[in-house]
């Protein structure tokens, strides 16, 4: 007996046959492909004579199997993409809340999980040094007796978000759109301190460093070592937090200190602090120099190796919107006309201008309404409404546009090993009736 393969199979194993099969030779679907897809979407495809050549719908691409969640106390059901280092994403629909929530934070760790600090908090210190003409040994005490606090909405986003649309795929976590939060940080900032300790005229980077363990365990290793042009880290945004959403930062997410580094990728924003040194050239530590955190100058061929010599650092974060409201693989019950939208945008140091949303594969598009950030460094949440034609099946598309007129593509570009900066338009399926 032979079993017939699914779409998905067919075009995960030849996408080539698949494409010819489906869509033929015009790119549209023809009349026993378009049953045949909708068979396995389970719903009729109102818009299928507008779905792009070769493109595979969201809701087969994306699969059915259910995800690993998190059972962590204190943690929402977060979706696991490794256990060692543990890492686990948001669900875009968990990022509905203007704050994220402490349990909605996703999860990135580089290395081993350091046991909470036996101490008390405030005893717990960080050095200022290197560049400076006077090194600094401040306890969080002292850091928060000494020093003006401030609290701040900011974003904080994985340099890889978005990886798995990279085509091929490259290395490294997954990622969907969840490596993200907007929290609220309050902390001192570092600027503050580094003025407290003088830099020398020949400060021009930075070089951070936290307590937790290398995943070998091996002492002279370091997880996570990476460090900043000495403008980001006199960001009047750029903190160094000892309190998430009004309470102390949890040992998941670098308690008693950590440094938070908005607009940049996460992997700036250093966990259980315990050192900053200031250098004349840039910082050699784990997480810098070849492909790491890094992004090629002039396009690279797609899936080919490459030592990063010619690559440079990921800096401000790409524009990037997510829908909150309706999560893929939503049913809607028959007879909905109309969805009301509303998600959030964000674009790394610079704002969002525009968030428009397409029900039709991008064949028309209609405006959102994209509200002003909280403060410099947070999102912003957009709403909107978007009429349905029929019962069916319908791909929510949006996309955002930052101040410079940049504007999320339709596919992932820039390819790179480590897969950094994906920034592709979101597609959530929904099936009506």
């Amino acid at each position: 007996m032979t079993r017939e393969r699914s779409l998905s199979e067919l075009h995960a194993d030849d996408p080539q046959r698949a494409d010819a099969l489906i869509w033929g030779r015009r790119g549209t679907l023809r009349g026993a492909a378009l049953a045949a897809m909708g068979a396995s979407l389970g719903a009729t495809i109102p818009f299928a004579d507008r779905m792009p050549a070769g493109l595979l719908p969201a809701a087969l691409a994306q699969g059915t199997a259910a995800p690993a969640t998190l059972q962590m106390e204190g943690k929402a059901a977060l979706i696991i993409l490794g256990e060692r280092p543990l890492v686990a994403e948001t669900p875009e629909v968990m990022l509905d809340d203007a704050i994220t929530p402490t349990d909605k934070f996703f999860i990135r760790n580089n290395g081993q999980i350091p046991p909470p600090f036996a101490g008390d908090p405030k005893s717990w210190k960080l050095r200022i040094d290197g560049e400076v003409n006077t090194p600094l040994d401040l306890t969080i005490g002292e850091l928060e007796s000494r020093f003006p606090l401030v609290t701040r909405q900011l974003q904080m986003e994985c340099g890889g978000n978005g990886r798995n649309a990279f085509v091929p795929p490259a290395s490294g976590n997954q990622w969907g759109n969840g490596a993200i939060s907007n929290a609220e940080w309050t902390g001192v900032r570092l600027r503050d301190l580094l003025a407290a300790a003088g830099p020398k005229e020949t400060a021009h980077f930075t070089g951070q460093f936290g307590a937790d363990p290398h995943l070998s365990g091996a002492a002279d290793r370091a997880a996570m070592s990476r460090g900043m042009p000495i403008a980001k880290a006199m960001d009047e945004d750029t903190l160094i937090c000892t309190r998430l959403n009004g309470a102390a930062i949890p040992n998941i997410h670098g308690a008693p200190l950590r440094m938070v580094v908005p607009g940049w990728p996460g992997s700036l924003s250093q966990k259980w602090m315990t050192r900053l040194t200031l250098l004349p050239v840039p910082h050699t530590g784990q997480g810098m120099g070849g492909t790491s955190y890094r992004v090629p100058v002039r396009p690279i061929v797609p899936g080919s190796r490459n030592n990063g010599a010619e690559f440079a650092d990921l800096t401000s974060m790409p524009v990037r919107s997510i829908l909150t409201s309706h999560g893929h693989g939503a049913r809607l019950p028959a007879g909905t006309r109309a969805l009301e939208l509303r998600g959030a945008a964000w674009a790394g140091d610079l704002t969002v201008r525009a968030v428009d949303a397409s029900l039709d594969y991008g064949a028309s598009w209609v405006p959102m309404q994209v509200a002003d950030p909280a403060n410099r460094h947070a999102w912003q949440r957009w709403t909107g409404r978007i009429a349905l034609p029929s019962d069916g099946y319908f791909e929510i598309w949006t996309r955002a546009t930052d101040a410079q007129g940049k504007m999320q593509p339709h596919a992932a570009a820039n390819w790179n090993p480590q897969g950094y900066g994906a920034n592709a338009i979101g597609r959530a399926a929904i099936l009506v009736g």
